[in-house]
């Protein structure tokens, strides 16, 4: 909740999975200029200031050959719920808070982030914040699976209201 742990390990994971999957010559740097893909991170109560992702994250991250996570803590405002085409909660307390936040017409942006990984729809993604190193190595595969199945959902245009043009 407080958009230092997993939310940032998700948007680091998805940017990567994302340069990987997309089509050449396209690629995620095209999309991103062009504002045609926007990977963002953003917590329901994010209550530690402009806080930089968790040092134990960042040391997950960096051991699995990622780079860091670079953006700073914030909470999602009423501007997300109307720019952005998808809200994905690490947890369904989360995806609760959300919910209460979010205007009718915006709320079918809400989804768990783990709903586009099939055997795992309807799962959180435990929050490590109190745990040890493993914790936060559970969450990061969490993370990279997640990421996988919702980058390849976007590149096949099934993310309902949501349609990426990579041309």
């Amino acid at each position: 909740m407080a958009n230092v742990c997993r939310s940032p390990m998700a948007k680091v994971t998805c940017e990567a999975i994302a340069g990987t999957l997309l089509p050449r010559p396209t690629g995620l740097r095209a999309l991103l200029k062009r504002k045609a893909l926007c990977f963002d991170s953003a917590g329901a109560k994010a209550g530690l200031g402009r806080a930089q992702a968790d040092a134990r994250a960042q040391k997950a991250l960096k051991g699995r050959g990622y780079g860091p996570a670079k953006q700073r803590a914030r909470r999602v405002t009423t501007s997300d719920f109307i720019h952005c085409d998808l809200i994905l909660a690490m947890d369904s307390a989360v995806l609760s808070d959300l919910q209460q936040q979010c205007p009718a017409v915006h709320q079918h942006k809400l989804h768990l982030f783990l709903d586009f990984t099939p055997e795992l729809r309807g799962q959180d993604v435990p929050d490590p914040y109190f745990g040890d190193a493993a914790g936060f190595a559970h969450a990061l595969s969490l993370c990279e699976t997640g990421a996988q199945h919702l980058v390849r959902a976007l590149i096949q245009g099934e993310v309902p209201g949501v349609r990426l043009k990579t041309n």
